[in-house]
């Protein structure tokens, strides 16, 4: 959700006279001191994008796809560069092995995150894993994360749920194709809604239907939940306050903004209250179940407070809800757009399990369909640029002076789309991570999972989930798109969401065996 930069806005018309003046001079204020700086250091800085006094480089961001931008300036000025958003520096990597110095050689140097003010609602200051800095709560909650949600181990005892998750998927799209066979199925809104189903029965204990909450007065259904939990947070957590650009006039007041932050914020934290209470009364009556929740007050109720467990369980939610959904619709619209492939798939399945239900145990069985889960995540990153970091010590990466204060913007669109690294990026080819040697680095190159301390705590499930789905799905079914589907490619926001939902046509398979040479 994150993993958002804040350049889909503009800063407004700033009238007052004062303002303007006291912006200009502090804007050649700093820019004297950027170039005192430059000169004390012995490594040269990035080449800068040209850009406009005190807007900088933002209105050449107006297009509101910035990793897009970012990737076609790399192909002018380097794999790293620097650019002006408003008053901050922010230098822009583009390249694997920048990116992997970023991340593990001076993650020291940058490990603190840089949060927008919407982040800062709605993360509650960083307590949770994803947007937290690398500190003792970051890794104590990543450690608790693991344990009891996300780790092998975890993983293993969760599994019940995610058979219960593909079993309902799979009903459904039978039960589709057999009362409309000839029309086309949102498979997002089968897809997404047991993926809530399975992360709330994994963060919480048990999926809830409707739920009464006090300080909203109301009653919610399952559908107004997701809403509150998922759908808001992360419309909120793009949404621009043009103060972000200007620090120096965070003293003006944004007051639409604001509210409608705090709003969502209000009833996110009042929709966990009354889901975590519930949850407490079933414990307090003797029954406990396997999840976060449970784990977290047994464990972790002594040295985290009541809102960080809120946080670190909303996150749980949120997250199990999004790059799974991103990556699995995207692969079958891949899929079903490529008959030939998909054929190769399906050939690759039964050869591993004949015509047995797929399971998690063969996937290991199955490296074609591993590439197909890798290249959907080099085309269509769920995160296509990494969430700001701060550099809170000056430092160096690809021979270039980084200065203290600078924002670090880790493109992985860029890095994917890298013709020097991926021959034809633009294609969806997944042969090339079938290589037939077994390296299993190739299926690291990507960097869809991060890298170094702060890799993903959701990998493997994320791997898992996707793998097993689009696997089941193609066994059962055959899939193509509707008619001019295909055309639709946008994307929303700064994200790689699809903008509308995937829809396809399915037809329950017949029982012959699929003989790709």
């Amino acid at each position: 959700m994150d993993s958002l930069l804040n350049l889909q806005a503009l800063p407004p018309t700033i009238g007052a006279p004062a303002v303007a003046i006291g912006g200009i001079t502090l804007f050649f204020i700093r820019e004297y001191v950027k170039d005192q700086l430059k000169k004390s250091s012995s490594f040269p800085p990035p080449p800068e994008v040209p850009g406009l006094p005190i807007v900088g480089n933002l209105l050449q961001l107006k297009e509101k796809k910035p990793h897009k931008t970012f990737t076609k300036w790399s192909q002018k000025y380097g794999p790293i560069y620097s650019i002006r958003a408003g008053s901050n520096t922010m230098v822009v990597l583009n390249s694997n092995d920048v990116a992997k110095e970023a991340m593990v050689t001076k993650y020291s140097s940058i490990s603190t995150r840089k949060l927008s003010n919407a982040l800062k609602i709605l993360t509650s200051d960083k307590s949770i894993v994803a947007m937290s800095d690398y500190n003792e709560f970051y890794k104590a909650a990543k450690r608790h994360l693991l344990t009891s949600t996300l780790g092998p181990n975890a993983q293993k005892r969760h599994r019940v749920h995610r058979d219960v998750m593909i079993n309902n998927i799979c009903d459904q799209f039978h039960a589709h194709a057999k009362l409309y066979p000839s029309e086309a199925v949102d498979f997002r809104r089968i897809f997404q809604s047991e993926l809530f189903r399975l992360s709330m029965k994994q963060a919480i204990g048990e999926d809830v239907e409707s739920i009464y909450v006090e300080e909203l007065g109301t009653t919610l259904a399952r559908q107004e939940m997701f809403k509150i939990l998922v759908v808001d947070p992360m419309e909120g957590a793009i949404d621009v306050d043009w103060r972000d650009f200007f620090p120096y006039l965070k003293w003006i007041p944004n007051q639409h903004f604001e509210y409608k932050i705090q709003q969502m914020h209000f009833r996110r934290e009042a929709l966990m209250k009354a889901l975590i209470q519930q949850q407490k009364k079933r414990i307090a009556s003797g029954k406990e179940i396997n999840c976060y929740l449970d784990h977290l007050l047994s464990e972790a109720a002594d040295t985290l407070s009541e809102q960080q467990i809120l946080m670190l369980l909303w996150e749980a939610i949120i997250e199990a809800s999004d790059t799974v959904l991103v990556t699995s619709e995207w692969a079958m619209y891949e899929l079903s757009k490529d008959a030939n492939r998909q054929n190769y798939l399906l050939s690759e399945i039964q050869n591993a399990c004949g015509f047995d239900q797929l399971s998690e145990e063969e996937l290991c069985k199955l490296p074609y369909l591993a590439a197909v889960f890798h290249e959907t995540l080099r085309k269509h990153s769920p995160v296509p640029v990494v969430p700001l970091r701060y550099v809170h010590e000056e430092t160096q990466l690809g021979g270039y002076n980084i200065p203290e204060g600078s924002e670090i913007a880790i493109n992985i669109y860029g890095c994917n789309m890298d013709q020097n690294v991926w021959d034809s990026p633009e294609e969806w080819r997944p042969e090339r991570f079938v290589s037939g040697k077994d390296d299993t680095t190739e299926l690291h190159k990507t960097m869809a999972f991060g890298g170094g301390k702060r890799v993903c705590a959701g990998a493997l499930q994320a791997m898992t989930i996707s793998c097993i789905a689009i696997g089941r799905l193609v066994q059962e079914f055959e899939w193509r798109l509707r008619e001019g589907e295909e055309a639709n490619v946008d994307t929303l926001g700064l994200t790689t969401h699809k903008l509308h939902p995937l829809q396809t046509i399915v037809k329950p398979r017949l029982r012959d065996r699929v003989s790709i040479s």
